[in-house]
Order: C-alpha cells, then structure tokens, then sequence
C-alpha cells in the first residue's frame, strides 16, 4: 500500500484566492436604498431581470432584503422590467 506522502494529484489542488466579498451598502454607510432609481437597482439584475443573490453580489442579508423590496416597487411602478432579453 502506499505512504500518505507519495499520494500524486494529476492537478494541483485549488486554492480559492478571490478577492472578499463585501456589502457596499455597509462600507457606504447607506441607510435606505431608493426604488425611484432604476439605474441603481440595475446593478443587482442579471441579462433577464432577475434579482442577483447575496452569494454573488456580496450584500448582507438585511440589505439584500431592502434591494429585493426596492426592484419589486420598481417593477410595480414600471421603472424596470419584470422579464427582458438582453436588459444591460
């Protein structure tokens, strides 16, 4: 049988060296986010429209929560789309 010193990995193992993710909103100091703001909210919207989640975009989950209620008006009042091809 073989040492645990001679185990050989065909490549080498991944070391994740991204950058950390931080909230904006924190390191802003920003306390209210505006729905009246479409170019803003577009920041957290993919291709399609769609909310972007936390674990890409970085924001806490109490501001997650104030940008998800934020688009949600937005798109209420038809300042962004609820579906698009090809939104940015």
């Amino acid at each position: 049988m073989a040492q645990q010193s001679e185990i050989r990995y065909l490549t080498p193992v991944a070391v994740d060296s991204s950058k950390k993710k931080y909230c904006r909103f924190k390191k802003a100091g920003i306390k209210y986010i505006d729905y009246k703001d479409p170019e803003f909210l577009k920041r957290f919207l993919n291709e399609q429209g769609k909310i972007l989640p936390r674990r890409l975009t970085g924001t806490s989950l109490k501001y997650q929560k104030k940008v998800a209620q934020a688009v949600k008006r937005a798109r209420h009042l038809a300042l962004l789309p609820y579906v698009t091809d090809l939104m940015k």
